[in-house]
């Protein structure tokens, strides 16, 4: 309901005419009852309201004010004035419409409003995985050009480049904090705003790639681990659609000749191969000198990241693109071999997907052993891969968790790169992207699998490694691709059913 300043005024008319009444007729009840004149006080002269209270609410609001009532005048007049003095004549207060329109939001409505007070999207302190001087605002579609321009001169900000985002239903942008105001502040002021549907930093994060190196041409030890040639002659992953959300893919490299069905740039920048995303391709859908996962499963190359030293970074925003886009072309799969701190936003679309059917699959990260939890693999609706070495362990850089679903080969794997060549290369990261190729598989033979049942025969079909049972190191164990393609029903995984 909004409350213009006319009315607020008028509001404190009525509020002083009524306690001025009851005053009237409190002295009038009082009347007989007999005093001696000489304990009267003087009568202190009169004020507004009956006291110090002033119309701006300065003072005592009038607690010293002649009459057993009179004092009040002063108290209601003072508070709203005070009010009054604070509203810009411009301004009104709007604490947002009930159900038809008068009084206060409804319980639903404050209730969210409370929550939002509490939950910032603020980074945390010390959090450095960030743009500096950018935030990421959400607006619903509703939002007018009028208003927006309204909302990015109120908050002194630089408009870089806006999304629709089917999978949410609204608009991100992308804008500048020009003046170098520090992130968290900037996040927390536009959250108070009511046009904000949410706001955060434009996190940034890394490709999982451990290690590279040119020398050396070891057998794919990988695809006997995984009983890969063995579930090959049930299903390839034919016509199953499958995202990698990475670095730009070398669409022309022979072991990927016709796999990349299609290919969406979510950075703006020039594109050119790169390394990684070419490997996580291959490692899926190769078909020449490398045998994937997947083989005959259809890419759907999305760059949402840019090289960078020797890795390459991708953002919040980029990175939503990205999954919008493979969302609205049909990927069954997304592979999302990176890894950064908890995003509010991607969550948001990644549990959209989910919703969708879209089975997700992450890298754990190649932070080590003492990291906390990295995302998305630590996403509820993700399943988080680990990597292994020739001999069944763990790879001393993998993250570990009990959000971790199943491992899978990591270290010392032969991959394809840009320009037709090949390289020994070691990270969490390409363990996901077998895992991805392995889901393929399970669609084909059975395309009407939802997200949790893909998860489900992973983990139940898996080999037990480590500790007994469901670990944070392996979680359900090494991934079998015969073993999972051979299932007729979804089992139930032998360690922890699977859940999270």
């Amino acid at each position: 309901m909004s409350v213009t300043r006319p009315a607020l005024v008028c509001l404190a008319v009525l509020i002083s005419a009524v306690i001025a009444q009851s005053a009237s007729a409190q002295k009038m009840r009082s009347v007989g009852v007999s005093r001696p004149a000489a304990s009267a006080p003087p009568s202190a002269p009169p004020t507004r309201g009956g006291g110090n209270g002033g119309t701006r609410g300065s003072g005592d609001g009038g607690y010293r004010g002649g009459g057993r009532f009179g004092g009040w005048g002063g108290v209601a007049t003072g508070v709203i004035g005070g009010v009054l003095s604070a509203i810009p004549p411009d301004r009104v207060i709007d604490d947002g419409p009930d159900d038809d329109g008068y009084g206060p939001p409804p319980p639903a409505r404050r209730q969210a409003q409370a929550a939002r007070r509490r939950n910032s999207n603020a980074p945390p302190a010390g959090e450095r995985r960030l743009v500096p001087d950018e935030v990421v605002i959400e607006l619903r579609n509703s939002a007018t050009p009028a208003q927006i321009d309204a909302l990015q001169r109120r908050f002194r900000l630089a408009r870089i480049s806006s999304t629709p985002i089917g999978l949410t239903g609204t608009t991100f942008y992308r804008w500048r904090i020009p003046d170098r105001r520090a992130v968290a502040a900037v996040v927390r002021q536009l959250e108070a705003d009511r046009l904000v549907a949410s706001a955060q930093p434009n996190y940034q994060f890394q490709l999982q790639q451990a290690e590279a190196k040119s020398e050396g041409d070891p057998a794919q030890y990988e695809l006997a681990k995984l009983h890969l040639p063995q579930a090959h002659a049930l299903a390839k992953g034919g016509r199953v659609r499958v995202a990698v959300i990475d670095s730009a893919v070398d669409t022309t490299h022979p072991d990927l000749a016709g796999a990349v069905a299609d290919s969406f740039d979510a950075t703006g920048t020039p594109p050119a191969p790169h390394a990684h995303g070419t490997a996580i391709a291959a490692l899926i859908a190769g078909h020449g000198k490398l045998v994937g996962a997947a083989p005959e499963a259809n890419i759907l190359a999305v760059r949402a990241f840019d090289p960078k030293g020797g890795s390459a970074q991708g953002t919040t925003f980029a990175i939503i693109k990205g999954l919008d886009w493979a969302v609205a072309h049909e990927a069954r799969v997304i592979n999302m071999s990176f890894a950064g701190p908890a995003d509010p936003a991607i969550h948001r679309a990644l549990e959209a997907a989910h919703r969708k059917g879209v089975v997700l699959i992450a890298a754990a990260g190649n932070a080590g052993p003492k990291s906390p939890p990295l995302y998305p693999a630590a996403d509820a609706d993700v399943i988080a891969v680990t990597g292994t070495d020739a001999q069944d362990k763990v790879i001393a850089v993998a993250n570990r968790g009990r959000h971790i679903a199943v491992a899978a080969p990591g270290a010392d794997l032969l991959v394809a790169i840009p320009g037709g060549s090949y390289e020994v290369s070691s990270g969490t990261s390409y363990a996901a992207a077998e895992v991805s190729g392995i889901a393929a598989l399970l669609i084909e033979r059975k395309s009407e699998l939802k997200p949790e049942q893909v998860r489900a025969i992973l983990t139940g079909t898996a080999k037990d490694l480590g500790r007994k049972g469901r670990d944070p190191e392996f979680g359900a164990g090494l991934a079998d691709a015969y073993a999972a393609v051979s299932a007729t029903e979804t089992p139930v995984a032998r360690a922890n059913t699977g859940a999270r």
